[in-house]
């Protein structure tokens, strides 16, 4: 029997769904707190330029970095897009922002929960172009404040 092509991206899917069970413990941890033993052990791409970490620990990690989420954490915000977090670093606090795409492993090592996920980075076309100053300027319209003055 041959396979048709999975036009429907059932893997893609599949990690889409697993990256969701992540938000929502996230979520949980922000809104409560982490209940019981449960912490969780969080691998990301530190490369993907969704990424927003301290350039020290960018240099230090520069691929993949993991974080620990158990007593001391602050400030943890979770969104469609990632989530954001501070941690201290050599006792001091650094604030870190990492897109849900960049998360290449989960852990809860309490419970023996563990997900592993694929890392594709993002298309030109999905990332803000922050341009190396060979681009064109656009110039735009200049519009002459006179014409909505009120005339006395």
């Amino acid at each position: 029997m041959q396979v048709a092509k999975d036009l429907m991206q059932y893997e893609q899917l599949a990690q889409e769904a697993l990256r969701d069970v992540v938000r929502k413990s996230l979520e949980r941890a922000a809104g409560d707190g982490l209940p019981g033993a449960h912490h969780f052990y969080i691998t990301f791409r530190t490369a993907d330029p969704g990424c927003d970490i301290d350039e020290s620990l960018a240099s230090a990690y520069p691929e993949e970095m993991t974080i620990v989420l158990e007593h001391q954490f602050w400030d943890l915000e979770v969104d469609d897009a990632g989530f954001e977090v501070t941690l201290k670093f050599g006792g001091v606090p650094k604030y870190l922002k990492v897109p849900w795409r960049a998360v290449t492993r989960f852990h809860d090592p309490s419970v023996g929960f563990r997900l592993h996920f694929d890392y594709a980075a993002p298309s030109p076309d999905d990332t803000p172009n922050l341009g190396d100053g060979d681009d064109q300027v656009n110039e735009g319209t200049v519009v002459s404040l006179e014409a909505f003055r009120n005339k006395e």
